[in-house]
């Protein structure tokens, strides 16, 4: 078999990486059986299917646009999504970002259409060449795949389900799952025991094995926000605000299952497709590390698992990694913490770490200079961080999946105080481009034993589209990381 799968989904390789459930593919394609009108994951334990039997399709949706249901054993559901390199077009990638978020929930696919700068016609065009769907079709295949998901795995009424999948009302919820599945949602449910009432509700969110769930923790721990983020126990933990809605969540590897298991407060449900597009952007869990091993070679055997360490909330990392510009990691999770204690909101949680949310653009663009300042910022650093909440709560700078990402680059380096290195760091982390690359860095000049960042990219080229995961196993090596 050719090392990795290829754009076209050449049907004998599809063919033996489902006979040899290879799991590097599991999320990159499906596998649809016309004797059975069912469509599973290339890893599914299932009796294996003849090849004229099969067809593939890359994503989820449009196996059940051509009308095949998921399977109960494998749960498709369940599967690892895209990393942003699989997609050779941009504007898919993002589009396909900000539709798994929930977007088209508050805009309609015109809104949607002139905000990624497009017309809605282009945009049909570029998701039909790119994944065989409409943006619609995406989102309702999405919704109705997390809505499968907790009602299978969760104790949820029904009607938090179908307000927590992205549906307005359970009367559509329901017409749409008879339809797409030839069953009521409730036939999911019939032998599952009702507990009470919970003040959570747990999530699975797959990723791609190796995994180093160690050294993202670690990463974490030495730049929490304090009353905001905890690292404790093996646990990621955090309070989170998204318009109204305000709770926290929880967040813990299951390495048996190549899951991590997210307990998210029921007051988080009704943007539930938001926090959990957050979370796999957090920790990378959409990464190809096997492909991304391939590439580094020798530099990234004595971690194959390492992730490029993403971003709750762009704003806050972004803030963080101002604060830290030319100190240590420890002064400026010291500045982090003031930050949070003199701006951020308080909110009660049941763990006594988190006791405040981030702070928010709006809150922080309208305080004065002097004022912000005075947590021990230079002035310089006070206007940087100024404004950059003015340009984020307006609108001009966004750290959405972005459709260009020369053009944010361009967009953050416009801002005082953001040169090339910190455009890339957020790039990095707040972004999830997985070919970002800080060549001016400090750490990653000495690791590569050169003197120059033009020495430094030049050598970067041949690990070209996964620079970002470069710069982590450099930094790495070092144990200096930024």
């Amino acid at each position: 078999m050719d090392q990795f799968l290829d754009m076209n989904l050449n049907r004998e390789q599809c063919y033996r990486a489902i006979i040899s459930r290879d799991a590097r593919f599991d999320g990159r394609f499906f596998v649809a059986v016309s004797s059975t009108r069912i469509y599973c994951r290339p890893v599914c334990p299932s009796k294996k299917p003849a090849l004229a039997n099969c067809e593939f399709f890359r994503h989820a949706a449009a196996a059940e646009v051509a009308g095949y249901r998921p399977c109960l054993r494998c749960r498709p559901e369940l599967a690892p999504g895209h990393a942003p390199i699989d997609s050779a077009n941009q504007l898919a990638t993002a589009a396909i970002k900000q539709i798994e978020a929930g977007i088209l929930g508050d805009h309609g696919i015109s809104a949607f259409a002139m905000r990624l700068g497009v017309s809605t016609r282009h945009l049909r065009r570029i998701f039909n060449e790119n994944l065989g769907v409409t943006p619609i079709q995406l989102a309702q295949t999405h919704r109705l795949l997390l809505a499968r998901q907790l009602l299978i795995d969760t104790d949820l009424p029904i009607i938090d389900i179908a307000f927590a999948s992205g549906f307005s009302s359970v009367r559509r919820f329901n017409a749409l799952f008879l339809k797409r599945y030839s069953a009521a949602p409730r036939v999911l449910r019939q032998n599952k025991r009702r507990v009470t009432e919970a003040n959570s509700c747990v999530c699975r969110l797959s990723y791609r094995s190796p995994f180093d769930w160690e050294s993202l923790l670690a990463f974490f721990a030495r730049r929490v926000f304090a009353g905001v983020e905890e690292v404790s126990e093996g646990r990621y933990r955090r309070t989170v605000e998204i318009g109204a809605h305000r709770g926290w969540i929880s967040v813990e590897n299951d390495a048996r299952r190549s899951c991590l298991r997210a307990e998210v407060s029921v007051s988080l449900l009704p943007v539930l497709m938001q926090v959990l597009a957050r979370l796999r952007r957090l920790f990378d869990l959409e990464a190809l590390p096997a492909e991304i091993s391939a590439r580094l070679g020798s530099l990234a055997q004595a971690h194959p698992g390492l992730r490029v360490p993403g971003s709750f909330d762009g704003f806050e990392m972004a803030v963080r990694a101002i604060l830290g510009q030319q100190i240590s990691v420890k002064a400026a999770t010291t500045l982090a913490a003031r930050l949070t204690r003199q701006f951020g909101s308080s909110i009660a949680t049941p763990f006594p770490a988190l006791t405040h949310l981030g702070p928010r653009a709006e809150v922080i663009s309208k305080i004065p200079v002097s004022e912000l300042a005075a947590i021990g910022l230079t002035q310089a650093r006070a206007k940087s961080i100024l404004a950059l909440a003015l340009a984020v709560s307006t609108g001009s700078v966004s750290f959405d999946p972005a459709v260009s990402i020369d053009r944010a680059l361009v967009r953050f380096k416009e801002l005082p105080g953001i040169g090339n290195w910190t455009a890339q760091y957020f790039a990095m982390r707040a972004l999830g481009w997985p070919d970002a690359f800080p060549e001016s860095d400090l750490g990653i000049l000495k690791a590569l034993g050169t003197k120059t960042p033009s020495q430094a990219a030049s050598i970067a080229e041949g690990w070209r589209p996964w620079r970002a995961y470069a710069a982590m196993h450099l930094w790495k090596t070092l144990k200096e990381t930024p």
